[in-house]
């Protein structure tokens, strides 16, 4: 190892190096006594003596180390003159001769004194000054770093102003001592120092913590620097560079500015922590303080279920011994659970008390229904198990479940009596007695209740019924029995429907129109049957008997008899409205030829008018709200009219408006099927054979259909015309024309349309004229 030298009393550093002043003095040689005895050697030796006193010995080494110490403080005052003379004399040359040389106060100034006795009185070196001022300063390279590297800056050569400046500042300074220009450094170098922290700006933790707020959370991402000896982890790339950056700029010890970033760093993220540490600890104490109320609440409501539980054990308690020992009544029994259930509503839920009360009630009860009869007296009981109900089933009024206490108190005490009675002794002829009780207890009866009641009671009996009806020998109606049960049983009864209407049609065979019993039986049934089913059993078994009744119709305005036309005219809201419309064109047929001949008589016409209106008051309202009908008497007034005026009266066409038209419309389809055709042919003379054959179809070899003349009407009139699909009335398909829906009966080559939810028999202009009006005027 090699020893280093540690007196650092009389050396300075100079350019990052330490001189030692003390090193240059040569030390006196030693003698041999010099190293046996160190400073004890000038005197004389024990042996010398020949065996002094101990005495003697201890003074001899205490005037020995006197001498030493004296010998010791002469060479030290004497070094310390030397060293004040060299500093005084350095000092005067370095005034004098500016930086020059200055270095050679460390050394014993050889190489200022060869210069001096070379001629050099100071400036720059050579004859004439013009070589360098100052000497060529010696500037440490890193280790292992080559010349030019990272833009590494070398040591540049003062400027002349920079060794002017130099030197005026030292001839000011001549005149001060030492002394002087020792407290003028230390006084320059504190006020810098000053001015170096005034300049600096602190921030408090607060600031900090509310300029990381500001900047918001930071992603931290660790960054491996592999480019040294050693691998550094970062956490920005700012700091990647940073040595070299601080080379760059000149920047004094960065190591030791790294190093307190560094503790920067880890002080502010050391308040960050606190802060969140600290405010972590706030929200925790907020937490807690909030569970702990909550704790307390609970506690507080456990206690108070607690205490409910207590007082509902007693009151079961007490409940136990009066059943066991008779005393228990309904009433007592009521007030008990009515308490329980307003003072521990909670409790009364949980425990599910409303069962334990329904077991204790439900032998009470058949004591009191005991004997009793639902369909005689069906409120029997009434009030009080409304008041059960509210007790067993609470504010839970849509709990419709099988299984709750109130359904079962129900099946138990009141389902048995009243299937009893409705299986025993009710009768489905006669309704009312199982009406009234089920309209009695209609609030209190559970849903499934009512359900078995009408599925096990009602249904069967009622399918027994129609089973056995048989409608030649019963007096009564079966709709006067089975209807009143369409509320409660809509759906099931439609089982029965097809065994009545089969028994109905085989029944009204022999039945004759003078017959209003079968009006009677039938009409009900309207509302019930769906319109299909209701329809056929009026075209089979009504319609044939009063069209002949309608054909053997005399009118005779001398002796008219009227019972034929009442027969035909009851029926008018029950038969579908386009099968009345046949019957009454009939009347109207007839009522037409007879008015035509009277009015060719010369008649009174005051009687003509009150015949007319007579007919007209006798057409039921129905009737006269459809639209066909108020034609066929406008028909009867014009011919009235052209009497009164004396024109000659046409006679009335016995044939259907719209089979009169049809010619006529036949004849303008054909004519624009023969224009078609022609332009066929003109534009595309190619074609001519197929034009030929079209012309064929156009010419008319065949007879139109009421079909093809109605949509030829609205090609002519510019309206659309085509089914509606899906749609059908009466197994007849639904047109539109334009904007209205018409049916087409090809067979009675008649055509309908739907007016105030009535479907009407109407004419091509009259089809025309309602479209016009649903468009909002008249097409021109």
């Amino acid at each position: 190892m090699v020893r280093m030298d540690t007196n650092f009393n009389d050396g300075q550093w100079i350019g990052g190096e330490f001189y030692n002043g003390k090193r240059k003095d040569k030390r006196p040689p030693q003698t041999k006594d010099d190293v046996l005895y160190g400073i004890f050697a000038s005197g004389d030796s024990d042996s010398s003596n020949g065996g002094g006193s101990s005495r003697k010995r201890r003074k001899d080494l205490s005037n020995k180390i006197e001498e030493g110490a004296k010998q010791q403080r002469e060479r030290e005052r004497e070094k310390s003159k030397l060293t004040h003379k060299s500093f005084q004399a350095g000092n005067r040359r370095e005034l004098e001769l500016g930086d020059v040389g200055k270095f050679e106060k460390h050394t014993k100034g050889i190489g200022m004194k060869l210069l001096e006795k070379m001629g050099y009185k100071g400036g720059g070196l050579g004859k004439n000054k013009q070589g360098i001022v100052a000497p060529i300063e010696a500037k440490l390279r890193p280790k292992n770093m080559g010349m030019g590297f990272n833009d590494y800056k070398e040591a540049s050569l003062p400027t002349l102003q920079e060794v002017e400046d130099k030197k005026s500042l030292h001839h000011a300074a001549a005149p001060l001592t030492v002394e002087r220009l020792k407290e003028k450094i230390w006084s320059k170098s504190k006020h810098s120092l000053l001015n170096n922290e005034k300049k600096m700006d602190y921030l408090t933790a607060e600031e900090l913590l509310a300029k990381k707020r500001e900047q918001g959370p930071e992603v931290v991402q660790k960054v491996f620097d592999m480019r040294g000896p050693q691998v550094r982890v970062l956490t920005n790339l700012e700091n990647l560079n940073a040595e070299e950056k601080a080379r760059e700029n000149n920047i004094h010890m960065p190591e030791l500015q790294h190093n307190v970033r560094l503790i920067v760093d880890l002080a502010e993220l050391d308040i960050q922590k606190i802060d969140r540490d600290l405010r972590y600890e706030r929200e925790m104490v907020v937490t807690l303080q909030k569970e702990k109320e909550k704790l307390k609440l609970k506690a507080a409501r456990q206690k108070k279920q607690l205490d409910h539980m207590e007082e509902i054990v007693g009151v079961l308690d007490r409940i136990g011994v009066e059943n066991l020992s008779g005393t228990l009544t309904l009433d007592s029994l009521a007030r008990s659970v009515g308490d329980l259930q307003g003072r521990c509503a909670d409790e009364y839920k949980l425990c599910n008390l409303s069962s334990i009360a329904c077991s204790f009630a439900v032998p009470l009860f058949m004591r009191i229904f005991q004997g009793w009869d639902p369909l005689l007296n069906p409120t029997h009981g009434l009030e009080l198990v409304s008041l059960w109900k509210k007790l067993l089933q609470g504010e839970d009024y849509l709990d419709f479940d099988a299984a709750s206490p109130y359904a079962r108190l129900f099946m138990e005490v009141v389902f048995p009596t009243v299937r009893i009675s409705g299986t025993n002794t009710w009768q489905a002829k006669h309704p009312e007695p199982m009406l009234r009780f089920l309209e009695s207890w209609e609030r209190l009866l559970p849903p499934p209740v009512l359900q078995s009641i009408l599925d096990n009671i009602v249904m069967p009996k009622l399918s027994g019924a129609v089973d056995s009806w048989d409608p030649r020998r019963e007096t009564i109606a079966i709709h006067s029995w089975l209807h009143p049960w369409l509320p409660l049983l809509s759906q099931k009864l439609e089982t029965f429907y097809l065994t009545i209407r089969i028994r109905l049609e085989s029944v009204h065979h022999a039945w004759h129109p003078s017959d209003m019993s079968a009006y009677t039986i039938l009409s009900p049934w309207k509302t019930v049957f769906d319109p299909t089913s209701w329809e056929q059993l009026m075209v089979c078994c009504i319609i044939p008997k009063l069209l002949e009744v309608m054909h053997r119709f005399q009118i005779n305005p001398a002796n008219q008899k009227l019972d034929e036309f009442y027969w035909v005219r009851t029926w008018a809201t029950a038969i579908p409205v386009h099968h009345m419309l046949h019957l009454m064109d009939l009347f109207f047929n007839k009522w037409q030829e007879v008015l035509y001949h009277w009015l060719c008589s010369h008649p009174n016409f005051e009687e003509v008018t009150q015949w007319y209106l007579g007919w007209k008051e006798l057409i039921p309202p129905e009737l006269l709200a459809n639209e066909h009908i108020r034609y066929r008497l406008n028909l009867g007034l014009d011919m009235m009219n052209q009497a009164v005026e004396g024109m000659e009266v046409a006679q009335p066409c016995l044939k259907e408006n719209i089979s009169f038209l049809r010619v006529l419309e036949q004849r303008q389809f054909e004519a624009q099927q023969k224009a078609a055709v022609q332009a066929q042919q003109q534009a595309s003379a190619s074609l001519g054979g197929s034009a030929t054959e079209t012309g064929d179809i156009g010419g008319g070899g065949h007879e139109m259909s009421l079909k093809d003349a109605i949509e030829a009407y609205a090609q002519q009139h510019g309206l659309l015309f085509k089914p509606k699909h899906g749609r059908m009335q009466d197994g007849h398909q639904i047109y539109g024309f334009g904007n209205i829906s018409i049916v087409i009966d090809s067979l009675n080559q008649k055509v309908f349309t739907q007016t105030d939810d009535r479907w009407s028999l109407v004419s091509l202009e009259q089809i025309l004229e309602l479209h016009n009006k649903s468009s909002g005027g008249w097409r021109r």
